[in-house]
């Protein structure tokens, strides 16, 4: 049956509806219905029909996250009719010319956007706002034939030139239409699994196609590797906010599309949550924003002039089941969006890292936006990237790949890699105090699987006088020397006290920072930024492997005692680089144990807290003479 497409491109002016491929399925899906526009997440209508959500950037202000706020609606078309059509008949159907797209231009020059590279990297990263931050730009046009045909038309482009989307999809709203081929889901949850496809690392095709050094060269690239690792931890750290068990890990496997090749993860978990929840808590992919994702918001607000629109947005369809609904959200990225007057917006964006180039960089974003360009008429098919023909490395099908591709995990922690077995309770407790990290979502994760009852609260509602048996102190943004910023005013108020009580303690990253200073050791910048990179360090007479995420550093001999406090210090013999700092009831360290690149931080973890949670006879006062001391 193909009633519904066939009325749809008969009408010169078709009721709102939806077209969907999802990838290796045999139909794609031909919706219709009204629209319905809401103000939250929680007001998307699922009342028994199914929905079909557009879902722009400003909606990440639900989390308390900034963005500039255009107004754009979060869309709901709330479906009428349905069908499902063949893909070769479909295809078949759909306007065979693309709609001519004039006037192509940019927003950003190539040049401002290359010098916003260099800003962002010595402005943000360099000054430990974060590991890493997506900035977008905008390929712009317009068209003169109707949105709604000009949507279909393109789509026919996408199905028959890209390969390797997720979804490829045409939506038709008043003064709205979209299309686009995404190559990412960002969340689904079915059946009560929970999947999120973290995708990072680009490989662009050269004209007439890979070769296998090209692609081999690609999968040994340590800034590739590295930055597809960093939103994996940022992903884990928002299934370990949905899923009790946390969420486990598969791949790395390989995204080949027209023009590119991506390296992905996927991540699997269980949850209870209404779905609507579960998108809420994992607003939005830190593949389109960075991490970590609160300040990464407030990084895109500084250095993006304009609203996004939906760009990093999702397309999320609710589905409903015996038992409720199920969620399937793409990103929205490799999007064009039209508006009633027929302009069009191409929205790409590079994820900036601390050794990116700035001028690669930019082609990144030029061939993000080639194969949406090339749906549109707007640049030629270029000789051997139509389809998968565009991806002709012999090593794709060898087994040359799968080796390099699995030899990634060996130096990744197996926490999240396999089951995770249960660990006997301790009968304690434990407060994780958030700095703006949510970094903490894990690190209560793992406190839990090591038998601790733990709870996480933000900063600013942490109180003074915690009576919890352990407080863990988190990771956060920022320079710790700068008691001008409240939450680094705050966390030296808060970590003060908790010392005062002699009570156990426990601090990481920032807070680590923060201990060293009040303990009398020098903060200073690292020569480099150390942001999602993996060390072999020494912690008290153990070798470990763990990851890091820090800009600064304290500084003090090795087995030394710091001036205050009387903590024991593990450091860089050569350096003085601070690793580790540890006294009665107290302990803090420089890594992210929790981090998908520590395979030896549970145990670290695990030895930490054995030091911090002595039995009730343990003398405390030392401590607190010395703070008092101080």
């Amino acid at each position: 049956m193909t009633r519904l497409l066939g009325s749809l491109l008969a009408s010169s002016d078709p009721a709102p509806f939806a077209v969907l491929h999802r990838e290796h399925e045999p139909t794609l899906d031909v919706l219709v219905g009204d629209i319905v526009d809401v103000e939250r997440l929680a007001d998307i209508p699922l009342d028994g029909r199914e929905v079909l959500a557009l879902v722009p950037f400003r909606q990440v202000q639900e989390r308390g996250f900034a963005a500039h706020d255009d107004g754009a609606p979060l869309r709901c078309l709330v479906v009428r009719e349905r069908e499902s059509v063949p893909v070769d008949e479909a295809i078949s159907m759909l306007p065979r010319h693309p709609a001519a797209l004039g006037d192509l231009g940019v927003d950003v020059s190539d040049a401002e956007y290359a010098e916003l590279v260099r800003r962002v990297i010595d402005e943000e990263i360099g000054r430990g706002e974060g590991a890493n931050f997506v900035i977008r730009r905008e390929f712009t046009g317009q068209t003169e034939v109707a949105p709604a045909l000009a949507v279909l038309g393109w789509m026919r482009g996408l199905l028959e030139h890209e390969a390797g989307a997720y979804w490829t999809f045409a939506v038709h709203t008043p003064g709205l239409s979209v299309v686009g081929a995404t190559p990412e889901r960002h969340v689904s949850s079915i059946g009560g699994v929970v999947s999120m496809n973290p995708i990072s690392g680009t490989f662009r095709h050269p004209e007439g196609g890979p070769s296998d050094d090209d692609l081999l060269g690609f999968l040994a690239d340590v800034k590739e590797r590295e930055e597809l690792v960093m939103v994996v931890d940022e992903e884990l750290k928002m299934m370990s906010a949905v899923c009790p068990d946390g969420g486990r890990m598969r791949g790395p496997y390989l995204k080949r599309m027209s023009r590119l090749t991506h390296t992905e993860y996927v991540l699997e978990g269980r949850s209870s949550l209404d779905p609507r929840e579960v998108l809420r808590l994992t607003m939005f992919a830190p593949t389109v924003t960075g991490s970590p994702m609160g300040n990464a918001c407030a990084v895109i607000a500084r250095h993006e002039t304009t609203p996004r629109g939906y760009y990093a947005g999702v397309l999320a369809r609710f589905t409903p089941t015996t038992i409720g609904y199920d969620v399937d959200a793409p990103i929205l990225i490799r999007t064009a969006y039209v508006d009633g007057g027929g302009q069009v917006r191409v929205p790409v964006g590079a994820t900036l890292v601390r050794h990116s180039d700035p001028l690669g960089e930019v082609a990144e974003t030029h061939a993000k936006a080639a194969g949406v360009l090339t749906a549109l008429g707007a640049i030629p098919h270029a000789p051997g990237t139509a389809g998968a023909a565009g991806a002709a490395s012999s090593a794709y099908d060898s087994a040359l790949v799968a080796p390099l591709l699995e030899a990634r995990n060996e130096h990744l922690a197996p926490f999240w890699r396999t089951p995770q077995a249960v660990r006997p309770q301790r009968r304690a407790s434990a407060l994780v105090i958030d700095f703006g990290d949510d970094f903490t979502t894990m690190l209560a994760h793992q406190l839990r699987h090591l038998g601790l009852t733990t709870r996480i609260v933000p900063w600013h509602d942490a109180p003074l006088a915690a009576s919890d048996d352990l407080v863990v102190f988190g990771p956060g943004p920022g320079d710790p020397r700068n008691t001008d910023d409240p939450r680094i005013a705050r966390l030296r108020e808060l970590l003060a006290a908790r010392l005062g009580t002699g009570a156990s303690t426990l601090a990481v990253c920032l807070s680590h920072q923060v201990l060293a200073d009040l303990a009398g050791l020098h903060l200073e910048p690292l020569p480099a930024p150390r942001q999602g990179v993996q060390l072999r360090v020494d912690v008290f007479g153990e070798p470990v492997a763990v990851g890091y995420y820090n800009t600064f550093t304290a500084i003090g001999s090795n087995g030394n005692v710091s001036p205050r406090l009387g903590l024991e210090v593990a450091s860089d013999a050569a350096t003085g680089v601070v690793h580790a700092l540890r006294g009665p009831a107290v302990a803090s360290v420089q890594a992210h144990l929790e981090s998908v690149l520590s395979p030896d931080g549970l145990a670290t973890l695990e030895r930490l807290l054995d030091g911090v949670l002595p039995p009730e006879t343990a003398d405390p006062a030392p401590l607190v003479s010395a703070l008092a001391a101080g």
